[in-house]
């Protein structure tokens, strides 16, 4: 890794020189100004982001906070916090909570230490001390929360479009996994689908369910058949929790979809690489990352003179879902 030093003696100059250069600080002539931007590119030298944003007391790191990397989700969710940020010339420090509450706050600790000018964080607190006392901006993505900037998918209408898909295809005896009761779009997602299936008088049975991991998803699977049998069209919590859900169909003989059909949430990756490819309820994850870094940076970019019109943005900005059509649920013609 090339040090400062050794820019500074590819350009001939002092290690003070090159430092006013690239911190923008005090007067060099241009001839010198040249001499250190060319050094700069050839040696291809990366300044400390850290180390200068410290110095200039000016900093261009964020910190991206979010609760299980292993769900392949969130990384959707992460690429695009980084393409706006990158494009707008910011960095990103990133955190993985694991959904606990102490590395959490560990990961915002490390942010601050780090001079970050904002923060996006997907978390199941919101409204903690944790960050009403933050000094800087904070975006929350994915997990709203009510009275703080967010940006959030439509889930109570994906969970009524669910619903909807899977009576319009023929399913009469419905199962419906809840998601974790602490994880707001779980929930959302839940009441859509609960909504729409009383208000068409159609049976159903919950089955609770605590993560969204894919270690505890196998589990439930069997649960759900183990108590309800006669089952013939499930609404998952999430397409982790679907994708076990598929495969204890198919070690109980179920015939997908022709016994059981099965709807997903979130259209990872993985969903249309299945067997049948699942069908699904789409979050546009990518967006989503995409619309918090924009807010994110309104934010940081507003001067000291300006705050007060903080207030004047929209709170929270919501976006649509909609329906995948694969193969594990039934055709139709028109929908109901």
């Amino acid at each position: 890794m090339t040090t400062i030093k050794q820019v500074a003696s590819y350009a001939g100059v002092s290690v003070a020189t090159v430092s006013r250069v690239i911190n923008e600080t005090g007067y060099v002539h241009e001839d010198t100004r040249r001499k250190v931007e060319e050094a700069v590119k050839q040696l291809n030298y990366k300044p400390n982001e850290v180390a200068r944003s410290l110095y200039k007391k000016k900093s261009r790191l964020i910190g991206l906070l979010l609760p299980d990397i292993t769900n392949p989700y969130f990384p959707l969710l992460a690429r695009g916090v980084e393409d706006r940020m990158q494009e707008n010339d910011f960095r990103i420090i990133f955190g993985n909570s694991d959904e606990d509450r102490q590395k959490e706050l560990d990961y915002m600790d490390t942010f601050i230490q780090n001079n970050v000018v904002g923060v996006i964080s997907s978390t199941n607190n919101p409204d903690t001390d944790c960050y009403a006392n933050l000094k800087i901006p904070v975006v929350f993505l994915d997990r709203t929360s009510s009275d703080s900037l967010s940006v959030y998918a439509d889930g109570t209408h994906g969970g009524r479009l669910a619903a909807q898909e899977m009576i319009a295809r023929g399913s009469r005896q419905i199962t419906v996994l809840q998601g974790p009761a602490h994880i707001r779009p779980a929930q959302d997602r839940f009441r859509g689908a609960v909504e729409e299936l009383q208000r068409l008088n159609i049976t159903y049975h919950v089955v609770a369910t605590t993560s969204f991991s894919f270690k505890e998803a196998e589990s439930w699977a069997k649960e759900l058949f183990s108590k309800h049998p006669d089952t013939d069209g499930v609404i998952a919590s999430n397409d982790i929790v679907a994708t076990a859900v598929m495969h204890e169909a198919h070690r109980l003989g179920k015939k997908i979809p022709e016994d059981v059909q099965i709807i997903g949430f979130d259209d990872i990756p993985l969903s249309s690489l299945l067997f049948p490819p699942l069908s699904t309820i789409r979050q546009p994850a990518y967006e989503m990352g995409w619309e918090a870094a924009g807010l994110l940076i309104q934010l940081i970019e507003q001067s000291q003179a300006a705050k007060s019109s903080m207030r004047q943005l929209h709170s929270s900005i919501q976006l649509p879902v909609k329906f995948i059509e694969r193969e594990t649920t039934r055709k139709v013609d028109f929908h109901g």
